[in-house]
């Protein structure tokens, strides 16, 4: 073989690359160059890495909001002003402490919450955002800090299918058969609620939940709900820990209904064949102490939740209520070379108060973006913009007197990203949390609301 034949220089960049990619590119210089893996990208596209999502590392605006901008810009609204009457703001950080900021009109805080737990009820938070939270990263460490301090078991909300089952490790799910309907997509409006998303048959559809021994209160629970309409009488069976499944007869109503277990178990399972049944969710907790649902959707920017059903929302609240919702979004919102954000603070505005107008007995906490990074040159730092989205989402808290939390600054503000990218707490498109770092932002996030609550 000849001396530079293409067979050997091909040879010899295969072998360059498979050295850089065993390198700890990042790690060695802080988190500023991204770890490479041949290894990891073929097993991506072949298929055989599954049970996870990945994610684009380009930047995907929702449609809605885009939407929302180029209207905004055909019919420009005049500024909304400013409420004059605030409540004091505390200092955002004391010490090691990133403090919740109370925009509340008296100042009211986690009045809700804190009466639920005060009262031995089950106090219900939820967890509505973006694939920021996805698999129950973040949430399942939030959960897991509530239940250890207040009680509690079980998972909460889970939907009717999962494209990637294996990625979530507090509950294990399982299924098939469901068609899903979502506020970005063909839906109906009126069975649009807090999860914006909602279920039918193709067919048999079928779901499985088991408990695991990921977390300490995850392994079995004592009241199983499946939440639904039907407006033809229907057969849907059930089963528990027995494996047997069980038919129960359902007669017709446009009102929710919900299929309860009232029992310990470990294991729910639903089968349903009638394609006019709305599946709204199923809930597997206790009856007191803290319950947290994780209700993510990938691709959102928040403002969609203006479309939720109020009448929905206010039947499910008779069995499903809340005392703390937290939104969290922001990422799909946000791109290099916007610096105003007002159109998005606003709708954030009218999604605050509809959701309040949906929950009214519920304490309301916007999330502002955690940190994200963006490459210049061969380094990697915050994005550049990052300021400017978090400010719109604190003017929305103030406008909408509700609870604001800075989630970069709990991260460590400027260029967190690079220190959370190198210790292995966030993933290498510089945006999304590890379960790790999920982890870590549920300590700190949990230590505000504790702070506020004693």
């Amino acid at each position: 073989m000849k001396k530079g034949s293409p067979v050997i220089i091909i040879l010899i960049a295969v072998i360059i690359v498979v050295i850089v990619s065993l390198l700890p590119l990042s790690k060695w210089s802080g988190g500023r160059i991204k770890d490479f893996s041949l290894f990891s990208d073929i097993l991506k596209e072949v298929g055989i890495m599954e049970g996870e999502p990945s994610y684009a590392t380009a930047e995907n605006i929702d449609p809605e909001l885009l939407k929302a901008e180029e209207e905004a810009e055909k019919a420009p609204q005049p500024g909304e002003p400013i409420d004059t009457i605030i409540s004091p703001v505390k200092p955002s950080r004391v010490g090691d402490l990133v403090r919740i900021e109370d925009y509340t009109t008296l100042g009211t805080g986690f009045a809700n919450l804190k009466n639920a737990i005060s009262e031995g009820r089950l106090a219900r938070v939820a967890v509505v955002g973006d694939s920021y939270i996805e698999g129950d990263i973040f949430t399942q460490d939030l959960r897991e800090l509530f239940q250890d301090a207040y009680g509690g078991e079980g998972v909460g909300y889970v939907n009717m299918h999962s494209d990637f089952p294996g990625f979530r490790r507090s509950v294990k799910q399982g299924g098939s058969g469901w068609q899903s309907f979502s506020a970005n997509k063909k839906s109906d409006k009126k069975y649009l609620d807090l999860t914006e998303q909602y279920f039918t048959p193709k067919g048999t559809a079928v779901s499985t939940y088991a408990g695991t021994s990921a977390f300490k209160h995850t392994g079995s629970w004592s009241r199983s709900r499946f939440l639904f309409i039907s407006p033809d009488d229907i057969t849907i069976s059930v089963k528990t820990d027995s494996g047997e499944w069980e038919e129960r007869n359902i007669s017709a109503s446009e009102s929710v209904q919900c299929l309860e277990i009232a029992q310990p178990v470990s294991e729910f399972g639903l089968k349903a064949s009638s394609s006019s049944l709305i599946a709204l969710g199923v809930w597997l907790d206790g009856t007191s102490g803290v319950s947290v649902d994780c209700m993510s959707s990938r691709g959102f920017s928040g403002i969609t939740l203006t479309k939720i059903n109020p009448d929905l929302c206010h039947e499910m609240a008779e069995v499903i209520n809340y005392d703390l919702i937290i939104l969290e979004f922001g990422i799909n919102a946000m791109s290099a070379g916007q610096k105003d954000y007002s159109v998005y603070c606003s709708r954030m505005v009218d999604v605050i108060n509809h959701v309040r107008f949906c929950y009214p007995h519920a304490d309301i906490l916007l999330m502002g973006i955690g940190d994200r990074g963006e490459r210049r040159g061969s380094q990697v730092r915050s994005m550049a913009v990052a300021p400017a989205m978090i400010s719109a989402q604190r003017d929305a808290a103030r406008r909408a007197h509700c609870l604001f939390w800075d989630t970069r600054e709990a991260m460590g503000g400027e260029d967190a990203v690079v220190q959370w990218s190198s210790t292995g707490l966030m993933n290498k498109d510089y945006i999304h949390l590890t379960h790790k770092g999920g982890a870590r932002l549920a300590g700190e996030l949990f230590n505000a609301i504790q702070h506020d609550l004693k």
